[in-house]
């Protein structure tokens, strides 16, 4: 494998606190200069394997290479990693640039030298002029790219952000998202981010890796993990998703036969995960691949039967929810608002038709 295939390496990795498993026995390989994301609920491990990057935690077992070289045990002072924190950790007594400076000050490079650094600091985050304001005068957005800058001055070979955009606004964390991913590749150093938000990693990631109780589920960049999810589990954590249950009953034209009992017999693409016959199964679909009819379908495509719900305005979107016989869960559809409606569907007990096109579904193993 390349070097750069395999920047930082972790191998059989676990870390135990007592009887809790936070990190369970994980090896995968992130490239040099990758915006990669650790992606998953509280308490999967993302952050415990985060802090055993930064030499925070000592791993239970297993090793961490970071450019060829072994960190399992290395201080976090010597390793060529720096980190931001979600609480930014911007000293309330320092200003701007003595803030960004900070991590410049064991380097012995010149107060010359220092300045023309941190003032191309300032310029890299679109803060110039900003070197004397105090903390107390930034704002959470501000505050975010000073961390930032004062992480990256240093030059490390990777950075580590764990959550630093969980205390901003929707707004503004939709700006930063954009900002955060100029930023690494302008800079080109390897980012490894911690996030519990699916639409913030999607946005911003090459890779992601999901992860839940302390395992790694899949690694995948963000248009695969999205439409072609290896489990229900990351399916159903990755945005919204429905699920059929059923079994295979056969194979017709390439597709696999679903028998999905009450909902009559559906079609879905079996050709990267082939299941045998009668193999139980799970047939998953996005809500935008999915349309309401009011009339059953007569081109041969996938179809269920139900009465629609409730319904959302979304201004861009419109989110309908379509109850279904034998189904437990309600059918979610999202639909476009491509033109300027003030009068969608009616809502109340009436009854339509969810079709998709056969090619939209996945198919995972059943449960």
């Amino acid at each position: 494998m390349a070097a750069d295939e395999s920047f930082i390496a972790i191998r059989n990795l676990s870390k135990h606190f007592g009887s809790v498993k936070a990190v369970d026995d994980i090896s995968f390989n992130i490239r040099r200069g990758e915006f990669f994301s650790l992606l998953g609920p509280s308490g999967c491990g993302k952050t415990t394997l985060l802090r055993i990057l930064a030499g925070f935690e000592i791993p239970t077992k297993g090793d961490v290479l970071i450019d060829g070289q072994d960190m399992t045990t290395v201080p976090p002072h010597l390793r060529p990693t720096n980190m931001v924190f979600q609480s930014y950790a911007i000293f309330p007594h320092l200003d701007v640039k003595q803030n960004i400076a900070y991590g410049l000050r064991k380097t012995g490079i010149s107060k010359e030298e220092t300045e023309r650094t941190v003032n191309e600091a300032l310029e890299m985050i679109k803060l110039p002029g900003y070197g004397n304001r105090r903390a107390d005068q930034l704002s959470g957005g501000q505050r975010q790219r000073i961390a930032l800058a004062r992480a990256l001055v240093c030059k490390p070979k990777v950075l580590l952000l764990d959550e630093p955009l969980g205390a901003l606004d929707k707004k503004l964390r939709e700006e930063m998202q954009l900002e955060l991913r100029q930023l690494q590749r302008s800079v080109g150093i390897t980012f490894v981010f911690v996030t519990h938000d699916q639409e913030e990693a999607l946005t911003m990631s090459d890779r992601i890796a999901v992860m839940s109780r302390g395992k790694v589920l899949q690694i995948e960049t963000s248009s695969r993990l999205y439409e072609a999810p290896n489990c229900r589990e990351v399916a159903d954590f990755i945005g919204t998703m429905n699920f059929i249950d059923g079994s295979v009953a056969g194979s017709e034209n390439g597709y696999a036969v679903i028998d999905a009992g009450p909902l009559g017999s559906l079609r879905a693409p079996n050709a990267e995960r082939p299941f045998e016959r009668n193999r139980r199964v799970t047939l998953a679909v996005r809500p935008e691949k999915l349309r309401i009819e009011t009339a059953p379908p007569g081109d041969g495509t996938n179809s269920v039967a139900g009465k629609l719900g409730a319904q959302s305005y979304l201004g861009d979107r419109s989110h309908f929810y379509v109850e279904v016989p034998g189904m437990t869960k309600r059918i979610a559809v999202a639909s476009q608002n491509a033109t300027r409606n003030l009068d969608i569907t009616d809502s109340g007990d009436r009854p339509v038709w969810v079709s998709w096109p056969v090619e939209s579904g996945v198919l995972l193993p059943g449960e």
